[in-house]
Order: structure tokens, then sequence, then C-alpha cells
């Protein structure tokens, strides 16, 4: 694809995803808080915990996150904003989610709030997504996500995974 055809395929996607938080929001899907991880500072005993810092909300569509602004983001890590009750004997893995969920539960979130941290912002140029976004990339005229781990389980074109994750959270 040459650079004439960079511009319209930019705009495309920007109206898709103008047109899906259009149908986020008439749903009244309910969106999710976005949160930069601090790690602690300092030394020794001296140390500041880590932190949750916000940086705004978005809807979980599968690998992708959705801003208001129709930014994309590609997944990252996800917790609730709850103090982890006591347990004992758990896994290292199950240390760091319960680690993860103090963390959003010390911070400015509403108690029971989805947390979504490690985010990446994915850019949506037509020579990014030619290079591959993320989960995002540029074939042809299509923009495709990948979805299903490495391997890539799962392709499809942006606008039908979009429509698919919109009707999961719209269906009664």
């Amino acid at each position: 694809m040459d650079d004439e055809h960079a511009e319209p395929v930019e705009r495309q996607v920007r109206e898709l995803l103008a047109r899906t938080i259009g149908a986020l929001d008439a749903a009244g899907v309910k969106d999710e808080a976005l949160a930069i991880l601090r790690p602690s500072r300092g030394f020794s005993v001296f140390r500041t915990a880590e932190a949750m810092v916000p940086a705004g909300r978005a809807w979980r569509l599968g690998v992708l996150l959705l801003d208001r602004s129709g930014s994309l983001f590609a997944t990252g890590s996800v917790t609730r904003a709850v103090e982890p009750g006591r347990v004992t004997n758990q896994s290292p893995a199950a240390e760091l989610r319960r680690a993860a969920r103090r963390t959003a539960s010390r911070g400015p979130f509403a108690r029971g709030d989805v947390v979504n941290f490690g985010f990446v912002p994915l850019a949506l140029d037509a020579g990014s997504l030619r290079a591959g976004s993320g989960p995002l990339a540029l074939v042809d005229d299509s923009v495709l996500v990948r979805w299903g781990g490495a391997d890539g389980q799962g392709v499809s074109t942006l606008a039908a995974y979009l429509a698919d994750r919109v009707s999961l959270h719209t269906a009664d």
C-alpha cells in the first residue's frame, strides 16, 4: 500500500472507533478505570508504597481498550480496587494478584472498580499499522486484530472484531 492510501485508512479507523464509542455510550456500557503503575521509591525501610495513578477510563473490548477520545490500547493487566483478604500458602502468582488488588484499593478508585494497568497505547497511523502496532496490523487495505496468544489463534478485521465485542456488551 502506498502513501496515498495512508490517510483514508487512518480516517476509516477513526470513524470506526467513533461509531463504536457511540454504540457503547448509547447502550450504557460501563467503562473501566485506567491506571499507571508507579513503582515504589526510596531505599531500605524508607520506601514509598507502589501506587496506581488514574489515567482515564476505557471500555475493555477483548485484547483492546478504547477510551472516549478514540485512543486505542493493547490490554495489559487487570484487577479490582478491593482490599484482599488474608490468605496463606498462596503461589507467587496469586500473591502478585493480591498485591495488585491492594495497590488499586489504596488508590483513588471506587471500591470494586475494575482497574486496567500495564496497557500499551496503539499507534493508529498507517505506517505503524503496517509495521504491526501491538495486536493490530494493516494487511492490504484491511486493519486486522490478532488475539489468542503468541500463536495468533484468532484474526479478524477490526470492524468485525469491534462489532462482535460491542454485541457481547449490549446483548441481554
